[in-house]
């Protein structure tokens, strides 16, 4: 048997449908010992989906009613770590398995419950959170995406399942951080209301800045704008967006028809690469070219190629040069190139695609898995692993776990409890940029670890990734700027090295070892170190574009995201959100980063915990990111349209309010118990859809809430994000904020050193009962802490002087905290 990080680690797996499956799957993927209980009529999700994430596992059918089952699973809790559930509040407590019961008969069991609202929300912890439902309550439905507001399409419904994703990667990290406490604080009990975890990973879509400068809005925010002020009705057509699209973010049409996207602005260096792979160096060169980080009232020109977007007076010359370059070659010519010139871009494609992709293949994004019910299935890989682990890329499906075996074995030994951050005392090296990689550090911050972010004297991303996104991305953080490319910049970053536990940061192979970082340099200069690594289209083994460069809404496209949400090839849109993908890498490499701790924990080595964009864009697809011979029609729900999963699962308008309408299991059941509907119960499906929409429309919302308030269908208003973040606001300065009580908490810091409030949301996904959360403070100015860093290194006032002068060192980027 190969060694795993996680083999000594046993999961009850008690989970249905999504959400604490695909954290069972997370966990077998690195190794842990995973049991999925099933009910003897077999698991409620009876698909090939639900297959792919029971690889790796054991199966155990249990009845929990009876007093024999009921037993039997306290017994097996007796031996193992890990428990998981994502019933509603209250389910596991009836069978006589609630986290009390359990934790009495093992104090060092880490039991995680995942259910839909948070349990001490007394409005919402009864509804029966469906996906979608959780979705709609959020507001993941309304105002999807730029694109959509401006062509008037509001609401419009989306398959994917990023609640139970963004959730999963939240529990995952959870456990694995809970279980590397275990020495301190003994077992404990966490829960992660998924619609918490959804709005969180939702985070810069509800994110806002008092008095907003307007040098950060995108053209077609500013056209949102205008027409709003105006009084214009938004009606665009597709056609008509491409008008509004920045050049370097955008899809064009290759000379096979494919449709290419380029998302290469914001980085100093990258618009000018897209335009010499084109063979439009000249225009490059005629293109202004000057420091993002001035006001605009000291900028030379209208706009420059080191922020974005691009200006007015160019956006239609650059996109015309660059569409009729774009068709002198077929998109698979371009991906080689740009991949080559580390210009990021990527083809489109659909999902069905990707899952047979040369690369995806061989990097381990997909694998290969023999399934007993499926024979040989393409299935997402893992979303989190370490380097140097065998068994990441080889997966077997699922097999019937030894009872008799389990029951033989001692008991887990009792043992510490006590109260604390997870990570208290962890010190983490912080040497990424943008979302993704930013968002690993701010999320160890809330569980107590000191984070130290290392920037460069010269900054090469503009000051809407850095500062607008940065002020969530990087709080609770110290900030020194240092030349990486000088030899003192390299001396000081190896005295950081020395005193750090982890490093993290989002590139490439090429781009790491580029920086002093390879694993053999890191385990010469301490062999405990860990690196978490984050980049694009990295995998458990190498692939032909494991370099190449990328961001969100790349692994988007690549993954197969933007062709079904936009309806087809000919109408991709990158998904609604800003961020989708970059906040979920994020939190899967805190996954990756547990798994690395209990490795460390047990072997005292180190190594190198992952994490990539496209595995994060195979997570938020799981529930139909497989292939097999003979598998049903890729023919969920896509485009624009697109409203819903058939009649009993779908948006609809009720006389006052869009409402969502879920009832996927009762279906006919849940229309006869509705005296305005029961005459439908017998309605031929076809026409079923237009039928309800009608009588939807005669009665408010309230009234249908009321009429399917029993039994597991609900009706929910459709809610914006918006919307929920104002209902969930407190004020920073009046303390006493709250992360147990409500499901969704937002947080206004109205004493940010930047000198404007924002609104951003509360760390309250992840609710232990003996782990602590930190609100993390606010993100720093860059370079603030820059003197006092290389103070605490053993360096000179005078030394740290010279440096500055020097360049070696910097302490600000810009004059102001946001530029204007």
């Amino acid at each position: 048997m190969i060694d795993r990080p996680l083999s000594s680690i046993r999961v009850l797996d008690f989970g249905q449908y999504l959400a604490a499956p695909l954290v069972g799957m997370m966990l077998a993927d690195m190794g842990a010992e995973v049991i999925r209980i099933d009910p003897p009529q077999g698991p409620a999700f009876d698909d090939p989906a639900f297959d792919m994430l029971s690889r790796g596992k054991k199966t155990l059918t249990l009845d929990l009613k009876s007093p024999e089952g009921r037993e039997t699973a306290i017994e097996l809790v007796k031996r193992a770590d890990v428990v998981l559930e994502n019933f509603r509040p209250g389910v596991m407590e009836r069978l006589g398995l609630g986290p009390d019961t359990l934790r009495a008969v093992n104090d060092q069991l880490v039991y995680l419950s995942m259910p839909g609202f948070a349990s001490t929300d007394a409005e919402l912890a009864d509804l029966p959170a469906w996906e979608a439902v959780i979705a709609a309550y959020t507001g993941q439905f309304t105002d999807m995406g730029l694109n959509r507001r401006l062509m008037g399409i509001n609401p419009s419904f989306t398959p994917l399942a990023l609640a139970s994703a963004y959730g999963a990667s939240f529990g995952a990290m959870a456990v694995l951080f809970a279980l590397n406490a275990r020495d301190r604080n003994g077992g404990d009990h966490i829960e992660v209301p998924l619609a918490s975890a959804l709005l969180e990973g939702l985070i810069y879509n509800c994110e806002q800045i008092e008095d907003y400068p307007e040098r950060y809005k995108s053209p077609r925010e500013v056209e949102l704008d205008r027409r709003a002020a105006e009084g214009l009705p938004m009606n665009l057509e597709f056609d008509e967006l491409s008008e509004f699209l920045d050049p370097f973010y955008r899809t064009y049409t290759c000379a096979d028809g494919r449709g290419f996207y380029v998302v290469s602005g914001s980085v100093s260096t990258h618009p000018r690469r897209v335009l010499e792979t084109l063979g439009l160096k000249e225009l490059a060169d005629e293109l202004p070219d000057f420091s993002a980080y001035l006001d605009t009232k000291d900028w030379p020109a209208e706009w420059s190629m080191r922020n974005y977007p691009v200006g007015a007076s160019d956006r239609e010359r650059v996109s015309s040069a660059m569409k009729q370059a774009f068709l002198t070659r077929p998109s698979h010519e371009w991906e080689e190139l740009f991949g080559t010139a580390k210009a990021p871009a990527t083809a489109q494609r659909f999902t069905k695609e990707w899952l047979a992709d040369p690369h995806a293949l061989a990097s381990g994004l997909v694998l290969r898995v023999e399934d007993a019910r499926n024979g040989e299935m393409r299935q997402m890989g893992n979303v989190a692993w370490l380097a140097g682990d065998d068994g990441a890329a080889m997966k077997t499906g699922p097999a019937t776990a030894d009872l008799d075996a389990l029951l033989a074995e001692t008991p887990r030994a009792s043992g510490a409890t006590g109260q604390g951050g997870w990570l208290d005392g962890l010190k983490v090296l912080d040497l990424t940029n943008v979302i993704a990689g930013p968002t690993v550090g701010s999320t160890l911050a809330r569980y107590g670890a000191e984070v130290t972010l290392v920037q460069p004297v010269e900054p090469s991303v503009d000051p809407w990734n850095t500062v607008v996104f940065g002020i969530h991305a990087q709080r609770g953080k110290e900030s020194i700027l240092l030349n990486l490319h000088s030899d003192e910049g390299q001396e000081v970053l190896g005295k950081l090295i020395a005193e750090s536990d982890v490093i993290t940061m989002n590139g490439t192979d090429e781009q790491r070892d580029k920086l002093g970082l390879s694993p053999d340099r890191l385990e010469a200069i301490n062999p405990h170190l860990i690196l978490v690594q984050l980049d694009a289209f990295g995998g458990p083994l190498r692939g032909p574009k494991s370099d190449h460069l990328g961001y969100d809404d790349l692994a988007q496209a690549a993954t197969g995201v933007m062709v079904r949400f936009g309806g087809g090839m000919e109408t991709p849109e990158e998904h609604a959100h800003f961020g989708t993908i970059d906040v979920l890498t994020g939190f899967c490499a805190c996954a990756a980063l547990g798994g690395a701790l209990i490795r460390l924990r047990e072997t005292g080595k180190g190594g190198v915990a992952r994490a990539s964009l496209a595995a994060a864009g195979n997570l938020i697809q799981a529930q139909f990111m497989y292939d097999y011979d003979g598998r049903a029609p890729f023919d969920e729900p896509s485009g624009r349209e697109s409203l819903g999963w058939g009649p009993f699962y779908h948006c609809y308008e009720a006389a006052d309010h869009w409402m969502f309408f879920a009832a996927p299991t009762e279906q006919q059941a849940a229309l006869a118990r509705v005296s305005e509907l029961a005459d439908l119960v017998e309605a031929p499906k076809d026409a079923l859809h237009g039928q309800l929409a009608e009588r939807f429309k005669a009665h408010p919302l309230s009234h249908w809430k009321s009429a399917f308030s029993n039994g597991s269908s609900t009706v929910v208003p459709l809610s914006s994000l918006h919307d929920t973040r104002d209902a969930a606001l407190q004020l920073e300065s009046k303390g006493g904020i709250d992360l147990s009580d409500a499901t969704f908490r937002v947080i206004r810091h109205d004493q940010h050193p930047m000198g404007r409030w924002c609104d951003l949301v509360a760390p309250n996904a992840v609710r232990p009962t003996s782990g602590k959360i930190t609100i993390p403070g606010p993100m720093p100015k860059y370079g603030a802490h820059t003197r006092s860093i290389l103070t605490d290194l053993g360096y000179s006032d005078h030394h740290i002087s010279t440096m500055l002068a020097a360049g070696t060192a910097g302490e600000s980027w810009s004059e102001k905290f946001l530029p204007e």
